[in-house]
């Protein structure tokens, strides 16, 4: 079955080092960033949209392959004279209980596609739709064949939606830039300025996912050591006693800055010190003269 679904723009600018080279695996000609306008989109995702209907979870991985390589289009008319941008990235993005494929497509920069480029820039063009095909339609209240059972998509169950649940992605034909998308959250995403970007997508879009590992990892180690103190200061409270519980004890320090709890590791361990000091269990026997046996004696 033949199935379009709308999308939205997500960033937009001049591409790194690593997109470059994924549009030249496109393109016959070598292209430099000069020539070329990347921007990515949200593509189709696995929530409801207006037609009742979702795209499986576990499947949007192998549709998002499938995007890869596809053209950019004006309301899905399949002209040549229509093209306008190329998809050379896709990957499955997980984020607030949702997943959706990210794109990332190219425009040759000169002539008409310029104002294209302005459309996204000013944000005119920002909904976009798929074509693709799907090999099967379930019904999400019973399972079978969507339109074998009965049951009618938007209509409530015992309480539950119905909805035609899409698999076995087939084929991706393309995307289109159109008025009106079935999914409401589906298009062109902003760029800088037009709402908060993580950063792995910054690294990712400046070419600096090396610098971005190596912070990870430290920060990793940072939340680490930051735990470590949080379990030391628990601990050394319910050493003192000091009439707290663990759980009340760690709703405490939960939020309490690693400087800090440092700092009130430090001074709990001089308490405990001070109240329990370390006694030997030698120490009475340091003074006592051994008495020597000489029945031993050669």
């Amino acid at each position: 079955m033949e199935i379009k679904k709308e999308t939205r723009v997500l960033a937009s600018g001049v591409p790194t080092a690593g997109q470059l080279e994924a549009i030249n695996a496109q393109a016959k000609v070598r292209l430099t960033a000069e020539q070329v306008y990347v921007f990515s989109l949200r593509l189709c995702d696995d929530q409801v949209d207006r037609d009742f209907e979702r795209f499986d979870t576990q499947d949007l991985g192998e549709l998002a392959k499938l995007f890869i390589g596809k053209t950019g289009i004006v309301d899905h008319k399949w002209s040549s004279e229509n093209q306008v941008a190329r998809i050379f990235a896709a990957e499955v993005i997980r984020e607030d209980r949702v997943s959706f494929i990210k794109a990332w497509a190219y425009i040759r920069r000169g002539g008409g596609a310029d104002e294209v480029i302005a459309d996204i820039e000013a944000g005119i063009k920002k909904e976009v739709s798929v074509g693709c095909a799907m090999g099967q339609s379930v019904c999400s209240v019973c399972g079978s064949e969507y339109g074998s059972c009965g049951h009618v998509k938007g209509e409530y169950y015992d309480g539950q939606l119905c909805c035609a649940i899409l698999r076995e992605p087939m084929d991706a034909y393309e995307f289109s830039f159109v008025a009106v998308p079935a999914q409401p959250n589906a298009g062109v995403l902003k760029a800088m300025g037009g709402g908060k970007r993580s950063l792995k997508e910054l690294a990712e879009e400046f070419g600096a996912q090396g610098e971005y590992r190596a912070l990870y990892k430290e920060a990793e180690l940072g939340r680490q050591y930051r735990g470590q103190l949080r379990d030391d200061v628990v601990r050394l409270c319910l050493t003192l006693e000091l009439g707290l519980d663990e759980p009340t004890l760690r709703g405490v320090v939960k939020n309490v800055g690693g400087e800090e709890l440092r700092k009130l590791k430090e001074a709990l361990e001089t308490r405990l010190a001070e109240s329990m000091p370390m006694v030997s269990q030698l120490g009475h026997s340091f003074d006592r003269t051994e008495a020597v046996e000489s029945g031993f004696l050669i």
